[in-house]
């Protein structure tokens, strides 16, 4: 007998690739609800060669549902979540909202796997930010290897990190420039059709912006609390695709080639790194992968035991949808789940 899912926030853009990675994988589930705010109730979506009717989020009953996959934003899930998990549903919600609970782990099943058993404390699992998740895949053998002790990250972040909202900006601002129409921002601060903006959610006090934040604290959480992390998160003209400039700083020693050879049998990673024109992964070429993609590994002279990398992933995918997914086959495969 198979499980019962429901998708919540099933008509934004990590909503919709949640049902399509579902299908895509197999997921054991019997029935696969659509669920969204009462404006999108009637709208229809694909779920592998199924349509399904998007139903109401806010008076839908999750008794009997096993699995939510929460995509509908962090103030939807602070109010529903704890709704839904107390009906016995396990919620994996995809917001920040969780992210920093103590009760509540924060899962990358190629880092942490075993996190997870602690979940029945709020029957919630959060998922990472989809520019920490790509990077701790790359950063966890490596650290298990010769030890982080500091990391500095620049992000790369493509628009669709924002929403159906940001791709939209970047593909009207590009056709404002070529037909010289007037260029309107709404979503971003600045223009972002070939610009780059070095800002990403809201500044704290110290400086940093909460995104800078996130990677540093969610690394912490997944990874080794004991790791010095800093970042600079800048959005760029890319619809699909975050990429990753890091430098990192081990206690023990460690090669380019070593570091190679163990990330190309890693879990989630996969190594294009060729000395030569072309041999190295772009965000382009990664849209629609699963594998966290690793290039330009070279040694730090810089630095004691200093390696830098470039690391990019589909922010949809293994940044959102795709890791939730694989959070929910790990309940599945590790008997933590029955069926409702």
């Amino acid at each position: 007998m198979g499980f019962k899912v429901a998708v919540a926030g099933a008509t934004g853009n990590v909503g919709r690739e949640m049902l399509n990675i579902l299908s895509e994988r197999g997921f054991p589930a019997d029935e696969v609800v659509a669920l969204a705010s009462s404006r999108s109730v009637g709208t229809e979506v694909s779920y592998g060669d199924k349509t399904l009717t998007v139903k109401n989020l806010e008076n839908y009953d999750f008794a009997g549902t096993d699995i939510c996959l929460m995509s509908a934003g962090g103030a939807v899930s602070l109010k529903y979540s704890p709704k839904i998990a107390a009906q016995g549903c396990v919620v994996i919600d995809n917001s920040s909202s969780w992210r920093y609970d103590s009760e509540v782990p924060l899962i990358v099943p190629e880092v942490n796997p075993d996190a997870i058993a602690g979940f029945r404390k709020k029957n919630i699992i959060a998922n990472p930010n989809c520019s920490t998740a790509q990077l701790v895949v790359a950063l966890k053998p490596l650290h298990d290897k010769a030890k982080i002790k500091r990391i500095v990250v620049s992000t790369y972040q493509s628009v669709s990190g924002a929403g159906k909202e940001g791709m939209d900006e970047l593909f009207n601002q590009t056709r404002a420039v070529f037909v010289a129409d007037p260029i309107e921002s709404k979503k971003f601060t600045k223009r972002i059709a070939f610009n780059v903006i070095p800002h990403i959610d809201s500044f704290m006090e110290d400086g940093y912006t909460k995104e800078e934040w996130k990677v540093l604290a969610e690394t912490k959480k997944m990874l080794d609390p004991a790791i010095k992390v800093t970042c600079t998160a800048v959005r760029v003209p890319v619809f699909i695709g975050h990429s990753e400039s890091v430098n990192i700083e081990f206690e023990n020693e460690i090669t380019a080639d070593e570091a190679r050879d163990i990330l190309r049998d890693a879990p989630g990673c996969q190594v294009i790194d060729k000395h030569e024109n072309g041999g190295y992964i772009t965000p382009y070429e990664c849209a629609g992968e699963d594998a966290t993609y690793i290039s330009r590994i070279r040694e730090d002279a810089t630095v004691e035991n200093g390696l830098n990398m470039w690391i990019v992933s589909d922010n949809l995918r293994k940044g959102a949808a795709l890791n939730a997914i694989q959070i929910a086959e790990l309940l599945v495969n590790r008997g933590l789940l029955k069926t409702a």
